[in-house]
């Protein structure tokens, strides 16, 4: 499908009826998650039907786990990934992504409670930090914490967890859904942010960008057409406002 989708100029895709296959996590809240009547739904699904409605094709929604989601990707399960990832290079030697639809950082959360104030390695030495495995926070925290316990969950709903029930004295996490979830969920209310935004490009890369298989160019071309249409136009802000209080492709 790809190859045909790829080739094809934006508004004769839907009359050749091709289909868009996108995955996301569906447990990465608000970007991604599952509504109580098992819809997939987030930041990430909303930008994903509007691009396609942009480019004028189908699109159809996956969920697949978030350790498999590149390697799904490659065996051809899906054409591109929409789910908060970050650029990184690592990454990049294995598939290529669009411009940035988010911009990314990363920030320390720990309990209301808590009198840490410094987060060096050496200061957190012999604390339990948790973090979703498989991500860029985890990378950053097995490589510059080598004297901390450092555990990593395979969702981001389980490390916050942890971290209520008193099992963390910090966690790590994507900016954004930290901030959402202290400010907005009753669970989240346990906690808050501290320390200085993690911004180091080698562990939060360029951005948050959509990801295609590297044989895919012109498809990766051609969601970078669409989602400059939905910035020029006030779509993506429309869709940022439903879900936050600041621009998260600016941060501002």
């Amino acid at each position: 499908m790809t190859a045909l989708l790829a080739s094809l100029p934006v508004h004769q895709a839907q009359a050749k009826d091709t289909t868009l296959r996108i995955a996301t996590e569906g447990a990465y809240p608000p970007f991604n998650y599952y509504t109580p009547d098992g819809q997939l739904a987030g930041f990430d699904i909303d930008i994903g039907r509007a691009l396609c409605d942009k480019m004028a094709i189908k699109c159809t929604f996956v969920a697949q786990d978030w350790e498999g989601i590149i390697p799904a990707l490659l065996a051809g399960k899906y054409d591109a990934v929409i789910a908060s990832m970050f650029i990184t290079e690592k990454r990049k030697e294995k598939v290529d992504f669009t411009e940035p639809y988010q911009k990314s950082a990363m920030t320390f959360v720990v309990p209301k409670e808590s009198k840490l104030t410094d987060f060096s390695p050496s200061a957190m030495a012999g604390k339990t930090i948790g973090a979703q495995g498989a991500t860029t926070q985890g990378d950053f925290l097995s490589a510059l914490y080598p004297d901390s316990d450092v555990r990593l969950y395979p969702t981001q709903d389980a490390v916050n967890l942890d971290l209520v029930s008193g099992r963390l004295d910090a966690q790590v996490g994507d900016i954004i859904p930290m901030l959402n979830w202290v400010e907005k969920s009753q669970d989240g209310n346990c906690c808050k942010l501290a320390g200085e935004l993690i911004t180091d490009p080698k562990y939060v890369g360029e951005g948050v960008g959509i990801a295609v298989r590297q044989e895919d160019d012109k498809l990766r071309l051609q969601l970078n057409q669409a989602l400059a249409a939905l910035v020029a136009d006030g779509t993506y802000q429309k869709i940022n406002d439903k879900y936050f209080s600041l621009n998260i492709l600016t941060l501002e």
